[in-house]
């Protein structure tokens, strides 16, 4: 299809490319506007950029607008499509840009003209009766639009600030044919199924309260599933070399000025007054770990040294932003930094990325990797920039990585590895990060001895594998929809006897499973055996183990499989030797001795 490139330019692209892809959907947001502005000729129209899988409108209607309008909004942009409108760039100067806009009395258009350069020329896209204040890219003809949906609306603050006006904002999607939407539309509705929040919920692992926003309340099996989480980390680190320490939530103003986050991270943080003087409750825990780096004169050989800090933050963010367990303002980070020579940085790097890549194995998950580089409000010379950025991209070469180059993303302090792991439903999610620093070093003046007997200040990797232990476990409980492997069930056995002559057998089998390490329940309930069974299986527990008077008199259990239903009879003996070897696909053996 041909698409107008962002600058007027015009080329041909398919969807499979990002470009086609974006004006594609760009498109389809401006056909909704369009539609919008037949239909309900009063309403004012905000922006309408095009976003993974979708796009999204804002406006500013004069009533209650809802899903309910859907259904006549979608019809129109049928009859818009189907109109054939060719698409029409154009430029002018600033004061005909403002006549036209005047004219059709949009004022959040207004309002982002006054914020464009006063000598540039004014890019316009028109589609038939509809002007759109836009930079591009789109498609030559709304007939490219085949198939969309509206999905769903939402409220949004003008520019994103919450002094500005609530405006409405559509969510929707747009595919070249309808098999392709339908299949997306699929995806979505399974997504619905394997919401964390929901099964959260359900599976008693987590809950929200409105007593803490954004805080998320741990249940006992959530607590099991996070603990698990914690212990593996803790095995792989360990193995790894790493030395675990752990800071204070709390630290004063100065620290915060020192690092740089009181400048350019402040609006995310909580503060607090104690004795008179600004304190700061941490976002991050890196400030922590270079004060204990510092606490003792290190040598050359010293280095690398690996600290992980399994650390509890807090972010101020906003209540619009929050979700679940996928974004909250108290997390567990599961940090580390790594102090090393600039000669070591190559081989650290490696190290990390071979670490994160065994973590997303053994959970499952393929990744892809972006390169994240300088952003506009960074810190430190442009020397060491490019040293850090080109230290990344030779590690990521070195093996044989490919990567996407995402520009202006890095942190303040420094360029960074983005892992982006992808679920079971094809959605991906950004976890694990390597941030390479030399610029904390330097501010907090930490040094080592080289080999020649001179004062050097040391080369700094921040690096996170699960990013938090809380998003992750999001992520897990929908990836695997609730039903975990063997090894991190919260829940691995549930011991359901016949009838009550039967619990006394029953114990003696829990009290063998839970001396070598199972985790299991039992159900003894006054219910149906059948009902319990189905009660069981909606819980996800991996196996089910009926014991009755066959079982009591052979010293074995009957067994129902979550996956595989019915497995027959065995000795408690034979159980435990299945239970371990489907355990030990991982770094953590199920019920190991």
């Amino acid at each position: 299809m041909k698409i107008w490139m962002k600058g007027g330019s015009m080329r041909e692209a398919g969807f499979d490319e990002p470009a086609g892809k974006e004006a594609f959907r760009h498109t389809t947001a401006h056909i909704l506007a369009q539609a919008v502005k037949r239909l309900y000729p009063d309403t004012k129209c905000a922006i309408g950029p095009a976003i993974v899988d979708g796009f999204y409108y804002d406006f500013d209607f004069s009533f209650r607008f809802s899903e309910e309008n859907f259904a006549e909004v979608e019809a129109e942009m049928r009859k818009i499509v189907k109109e054939n409108l060719q698409l029409r760039h154009f430029t002018t100067d600033r004061g005909r840009a403002e006549q036209l806009l005047k004219e059709r009395k949009e004022s959040y258009k207004l309002e982002l003209l006054y914020g464009l350069p006063e000598d540039g020329e004014i890019s316009f896209y028109q589609q038939g009766e509809y002007l759109e204040l836009c930079a591009g890219s789109h498609v030559a003809y709304t007939s490219a639009i085949k198939a969309f949906r509206l999905l769903s609306v939402a409220g949004a603050y003008w520019r994103g600030d919450e002094k500005n006006k609530m405006l409405t904002r559509i969510y929707g999607t747009s595919f070249p044919n309808k098999e392709m939407l339908d299949e997306y539309l699929n995806r979505l509705e399974e997504a619905k199924k394997r919401d964390h929040r929901k099964l959260g919920k359900e599976l008693g692992f987590f809950t929200l309260m409105e007593e803490g926003p954004g805080f998320p309340f741990f249940l006992p099996k959530g607590l099991i599933l996070k603990n698990l989480l914690i212990d593996y980390w803790r095995e792989l680190h360990a193995r790894e070399g790493y030395v675990e320490i752990s800071t204070p939530i709390i630290l004063n103003r100065k620290l915060w000025e020192t690092s740089g986050h009181w400048e350019h991270y402040r609006e995310n943080m909580y503060t607090t007054v104690i004795d008179g003087a600004d304190f700061a409750v941490k976002p991050m825990s890196c400030p922590g770990g270079i004060l204990v780096y510092k606490m003792e004169p290190h040598s050359y050989r010293d280095l690398p040294l690996r600290i992980g800090e399994l650390g509890l933050i807090h972010r101020n963010e906003k209540s619009g932003t929050l979700h679940g367990l996928m974004r909250v303002r108290c997390c567990t980070q599961d940090d580390a930094h790594i102090f090393m020579t600039p000669e070591q940085i190559p081989d650290e790097i490696k190290g990390v990325v071979r670490l994160i890549d065994q973590v997303y194995s053994d959970f499952g998950f393929q990744y892809h990797v972006e390169l994240s580089t300088r952003p506009e409000n960074s810190i430190g010379s442009d020397e060491d920039w490019e040293m850090a950025t080109d230290g990344l991209k030779n590690a990521l070469e070195d093996l044989g990585l490919p990567y996407i180059v995402n520009k202006g993303d890095g942190a303040f302090y420094g360029p960074k590895i983005d892992f982006h792991l992808e679920d079971s439903l094809g959605r991906t999610w950004q976890c694990g990060t390597i941030q390479l620093d030399f610029q904390l070093p330097q501010r907090f003046e930490a040094e080592y001895i080289g080999e020649d007997g001179k004062k050097h200040r040391p080369i700094m990797i921040h690096r996170v594998v699960f990013g938090s232990i809380e998003r992750f476990m999001g992520i897990l409980i929908e990836h695997y929809a609730g039903k975990f492997p063997l090894w991190l069930a919260p829940v691995q056995v549930k011991l359901l006897p016949v009838s009550d002559k039967y619990l006394d057998y029953a114990k003696e089998v829990e009290g063998v499973l839970k001396k070598y390490g199972v985790r299991c329940e039992m159900d003894a309930r006054a219910e149906k055996i059948g009902y319990r069974i189905r009660e069981a299986q909606l819980f996800r527990v991996p196996y089910m183990l009926i014991v009755g008077g066959k079982e009591a008199q052979e010293g074995s259990v009957s067994i129902r499989k979550r996956e595989d239903g019915d497995l027959g009879s065995m000795k408690v003996e034979q159980l435990l030797e299945v239970l371990r070897k489907e355990g030990h696909g991982t770094a953590f053996g199920c019920g190991r001795e």
